[in-house]
């Protein structure tokens, strides 16, 4: 396999060690924009879902919980991202091994509670949506609710110390050691596999949540139709569901695009650097960056 452990070997997460002042800047500032923004839009859920009680539903404590990573990345990590980036290359803060592991740690963990509360969001609707409402109300008892959350994060803090040399494959300014074996190649395999099965998970949960909502409005509409011709007096107008199955899946297919967006180009990235040949370092990075940008986004 050609250079298998050069794909996160030679790259670190978005600041490439090489490049110009300007280059770390613009990132430094994208850093800088993408955590205000990402933190005040994932506080403000929080605050929503915490301050009414018609929020608080199941499948919003799944949304509180992908929040909570996200702030992980956007209010903890993204703001050292940025400071890191407007430091001169000899630092002595970049060159501390052990700060580079509390950030991956921070970025890893968060990413992967966010990407399991992604997926625990579809199921749990596609449950409600597509499941008999005994199924959904034994499925997502509050106990077994707070079992899920738990095992989300319990997930993350096992995989976190397992691959350190994915969440931190290089300082943000200067070249990572050359690695002899192809441990960091197979682990960014695993990670676009991984992520890879839970697009698809996530994607059979919401196509199957629009075939559902599309059946049942075709069968009330049907029903409408005959029961209209049997009343003895004329019927006010229907309600536009036409119109609103279309906005309907408008939403689901914007979600599912942003979703896609900020996962797929970092899945074929990995598997490209594996099986053929690494990608260049700034498309390496630009991967990095939409990924990261989903905690935000």
């Amino acid at each position: 396999m050609p250079n298998a452990s050069s794909w996160s070997a030679s790259s670190p997460l978005l600041l490439l060690w090489e490049d110009s002042s300007g280059t770390r800047i613009f990132l430094s500032l994208l850093y800088a924009v993408l955590a205000i923004s990402g933190t005040l839009s994932n506080v403000m859920v929080i605050y929503l879902v915490f301050s009414f009680k018609k929020l608080q539903t199941t499948s919003n404590a799944f949304i509180v919980n992908g929040c909570a990573a996200d702030l992980s990345v956007c209010a903890l990590w993204m703001p050292q991202e940025a400071v890191l980036g407007l430091l001169p290359p000899n630092s002595s803060s970049l060159r501390s091994a052990e700060y580079r592991l509390l950030r991956g740690g921070l970025l890893g963990l968060g990413l992967t509670v966010s990407l399991a509360s992604h997926l625990l969001v579809a199921f749990n609707r596609y449950v409600l949506i597509t499941k008999l409402p005994s199924v959904y109300q034994a499925l997502y008892q509050r106990r077994h609710t707070g079992c899920m959350i738990g095992l989300s994060w319990a997930l993350a803090l096992l995989l976190v110390p397992l691959l350190p040399g994915l969440w931190t494959p290089g300082s943000a300014q200067q070249p990572p050691p050359r690695q002899t074996d192809g441990s960091s190649g197979y682990t960014a395999l695993l990670l676009a596999l991984a992520v890879l099965g839970q697009t698809a998970l996530l994607l059979h949960c919401y196509l199957g949540i629009v075939r559902r909502v599309r059946g049942s409005a075709k069968r009330v509409s049907v029903l409408n139709f005959h029961l209209l011709h049997q009343l003895p007096f004329p019927a006010a107008p229907p309600p536009p569901r036409r119109a609103q199955r279309r906005l309907s899946s408008v939403s689901v297919l914007l979600l599912c695009c942003v979703f896609l967006l900020g996962t797929q180009p970092l899945v074929w990235v990995s598997l490209l650097g594996f099986f053929l040949r690494p990608a260049p370092p700034a498309l390496q990075a630009a991967s990095w960056l939409l990924l990261c940008s989903l905690s935000a986004l």
